[in-house]
């Protein structure tokens, strides 16, 4: 194995980590029984994750972001229905009918949901959603762990650490509560490695290495950009770092680096260059995203000093105060200090170390926002966002909590980083016969049982999960086909939207998106162009959300008739269906009131309108 651009080692001591005692190059590249333990036992916690979902599959979803996780179950039918009708998956008219939606613009984890089609055809949505999940967070410490223990320390325990961490981390399982897109990080450390080796010598290693950045990157963009977005934020700061402490090695490796990191760019803009296009320029595209509505969204001081929801040491109640926002860092100030304590013992003797030290110090800075919060609280004290325009290309539409995100990778790194330490100094002095020393003894365990004590409480428990109730029978059954030909819509209420309708969502979702569907939950061009949430709000969908609100039926004119109709025609609607709902007495009323009376069929009200949309 070449020697990384990022070692582990002291300004005075510029030995690779793999070199470090007779034979490591060999016991790294091959298999061994650590390495398999290691990824046994991350699976293990991601079947723990998702226990609450697997106890029943067909009825579970988060009760954290209900709708976000029914979203997900529509992609996952998205991915299979674009793989079975052979169909552009950027693009689907299976929701928003008749404009559809322009998949590449939202989260769609194509690089997931099309290899997992097979999976979702033949068991559904519901398990691929739950198999992904799990398997992403294990896959992701298994990554991490390959990636510290072959290029950053060399003890295994600590690699697993570390590997565990950063796969299952608070900010991580945070967003497992119904966004599988921002825990699927399993390729970043493999990115991070491949950057590391940019700097090799030689021709063919610099193609060669820029050719396999280019892929993993390209891949990576059809997965979650935004993670990708701030793992190249990092690794700016980091490389940064590396050439201000190592200017003269930095200054022998840049020629290579800088041609395998323009090949590595060239590649993944060639083979994404359609699909970025279209996610900004093609159909349903749009700009911007509200007035960038989430720039204000800056993590909370608190935060970083507190136990999530979802660990061993965390309490629902924090949620109530200072978790309105984003969970990304709630590290516990046990973390905290140790995260700090490394940052300092080890500054001198690990160049890994500082560079960590450094990304978390200036990514905790700058995920604070515009304005510091601090205890559930917006002050007006300026943060660093402060000073960025909100229009901004890509800031507008960045959250800057998730900046934490990365703060959780260098603390990942400092972690593996301090036991590793440990575990060389203990080595060391078994070699030299010094190991009796009561002093030594200590220090190496307060340093083992630092790290235990910052880790444990942060054990992930199973997710929370909530019943919800099956499709129709009118929906399973299929029985809905002979009332809704090709080319028209299946017009369910409430009509799904970002705030209503997560069950109706889930009827397209679970039918494998056997009927399209007007509305819907994802991000489209508004009236100007810029990024909304759901469709437009049309004259009956806003009558519809009104009704559901107020829990009662405003007054029916013939105005409302007619736009009911328009809007039946807009959306080349077959049928109207109303299934079993908290609100369905009024959304009869209100339904029999614009289009007169339904029947009954099966375990829905249904409303053929096919005379009166031609």
């Amino acid at each position: 194995m070449a020697v990384p651009v990022i070692d582990n080692s002291s300004d005075a001591e510029s030995t690779p980590v793999e070199s470090t005692r007779p034979g490591w190059r060999r016991i790294l590249r091959a298999p061994a029984r650590a390495d398999l333990l290691a990824i046994g036992a991350y699976v293990l916690l991601g079947v723990l994750v998702c226990a609450n979902y697997w106890a029943d599959i067909d009825h579970r979803v988060s009760s954290h972001l209900p709708t976000d996780h029914s979203w997900f179950e529509w992609l996952f039918s998205h991915g299979a229905y674009s793989v079975r009708h052979l169909e552009n998956p950027l693009f689907s008219l299976r929701q928003n009918a008749p404009d559809g939606v322009n998949m590449i613009a939202n989260t769609s984890i194509l690089g997931v949901t099309i290899p997992m089609a097979p999976i979702t055809m033949l068991f559904g949505p519901q398990v691929s959603y739950t198999l992904y999940l799990g398997g992403a967070l294990a896959a992701t410490a298994a990554t991490s762990y390959w990636m510290l223990s072959r290029y950053l320390v060399s003890s295994r325990v600590a690699a697993f650490i570390g590997g565990g961490f950063l796969g299952f981390a608070p900010g991580v399982i945070h967003h497992a509560n119904g966004q599988p897109n921002f825990v699927s990080n399993f390729l970043l450390p493999v990115i991070v490695a491949r950057v590391l080796r940019l700097g090799e010598p030689g021709p063919k290693r610099w193609v060669r290495n820029g050719i396999a950045l280019g892929l993993l990157v390209t891949y990576q963009i059809f997965v979650n950009e935004e993670m990708l977005l701030l793992t190249a934020l990092t690794m700016l700061v980091a490389v940064a770092a590396y050439t201000v402490f190592r200017w003269s090695d930095a200054r022998a490796k840049m020629r290579p680096f800088l041609l395998s990191l323009g090949l590595g760019g060239g590649v993944a803009l060639l083979l994404t260059a359609y699909p970025i296009w279209f996610q900004f320029n093609g159909r349903q595209s749009s700009r911007g995203l509200q007035g960038g509505v989430f720039h204000s969204w800056g993590e909370d001081l608190k935060a970083y000093v507190t136990y999530a929801r979802d660990t061993l040491a965390g309490t629902p109640e924090v949620e109530k105060t200072i978790g309105v926002t984003e969970q990304n860092s709630w590290f516990g100030w046990p973390l905290v200090i140790l995260a700090l304590v490394a940052i300092v013992v080890l500054w001198r003797v690990s160049l890994a170390a500082r560079i960590a030290g450094i990304v978390a110090l200036f990514f905790t800075f700058v995920s604070l926002g515009p304005y510091l919060r601090f205890d559930g609280q917006l002050t007006e004290i300026a943060g660093p966002w402060h000073y960025l325009p909100k229009d901004l290309p890509l800031v507008e539409m960045m959250m800057p909590t998730r900046m934490a995100l990365v703060v959780t990778g260098a603390v990942g790194v400092l972690l593996a980083l301090a036991w590793d330490r440990a575990a060389t100094v203990q080595r060391a002095a078994t070699v030299q016969q010094t190991g009796d020393s009561p002093g030594r003894r200590w220090r190496i365990f307060l340093a083992y049982a630092a790290v235990l004590i910052a880790v444990v409480p942060l054990i992930p428990r199973p997710l929370p999960a909530e019943h919800v109730d099956s499709p129709p029978k009118f929906i399973t059954s299929d029985a809905w086909r002979s009332y809704v030909p090709e080319g028209r819509t299946l017009v369910p209420v409430p009509i799904p939207s970002n705030v209503h309708g997560l069950s109706t969502l889930r009827w397209s979702a679970l039918t494998q998106h056997e009927f399209p569907v007007p509305g819907g939950y994802f991000i489209g061009p508004g009236p100007e162009g810029e990024g909304i949430f759901g469709a437009p709000l049309r004259p009956t969908s806003g009558l519809i959300y009104t009704t559901m609100d107020t829990d009662q039926v405003p007054p029916i004119t013939e105005e409302n008739r007619r736009q009911a109709i328009e809007d039946l025609r807009f959306w080349r609607a077959s049928v109207v269906v109303l299934g079993k709902h908290p609100d369905d007495q009024v959304l009869h009323q209100l339904l029999t009131e614009l289009i007169g009376p339904g029947q009954r069929v099966d375990d829905v009200w249904l409303w053929d309108v096919r005379p009166l949309v031609p």
